[in-house]
């Protein structure tokens, strides 16, 4: 668990299928990331297990639900990525339309980032998005990360923009 003054971090469990099915489905989600195909709470139950729990057992670190502390509603996700096409784990993260713009990406991703430094000893870290993601683009340039190059999504459909952040 990963605690901040406005946010709590924790793993995602399969209670949290509700959640994930409204997220997977926002416009931002199927836009910038892509469609999961997650219709149903069984689907959402299915990407649950076979994304971050597997990542949790296979590599240590995986994407977190965020919840924001004051109410303790979940407001998105944030976490590590281990990508078959990257050579180092990849920060990853996604919101409620209605919690954009108020911080908490940037908060979020700050903690993570200073887990993986901290506690996983991470040197470097990756990160991916669209080019016409704007607005993630600008955060990573305020969590340090800087551009390495233009590469393709792992199915070769997308072109994406590679980004590294150094300790």
């Amino acid at each position: 668990m990963i605690t901040t003054e406005r946010l709590l971090l924790r793993q995602i469990d399969n209670a949290d299928a509700p959640f994930i099915l409204t997220l997977l489905n926002t416009p931002g989600w199927l836009q910038y990331i892509g469609d999961r195909h997650v219709k149903s709470l069984e689907a959402a139950g299915q990407y649950i297990i076979n994304g971050p729990q597997k990542s949790y057992r296979e590599h240590g670190f995986g994407l977190l639900l965020v919840l924001e502390q004051e109410q303790g509603l979940p407001v998105g996700m944030c976490g590590l990525l281990k990508r078959d096409s990257l050579s180092f784990p990849d920060l990853g993260f996604a919101f409620l339309p209605e919690y954009t713009g108020k911080g908490y990406a940037r908060e979020a991703a700050a903690a993570v980032l200073k887990y993986a430094d901290e506690i996983l000893l991470l040197n470097t870290i990756a990160a991916i998005t669209v080019p016409y993601n704007e607005a993630s683009i600008r955060l990573l340039g305020k969590l340090d990360f800087v551009f390495k190059e233009r590469t393709r999504s792992e199915n070769g459909t997308e072109e994406l923009l590679l980004f590294y952040r150094q300790k």
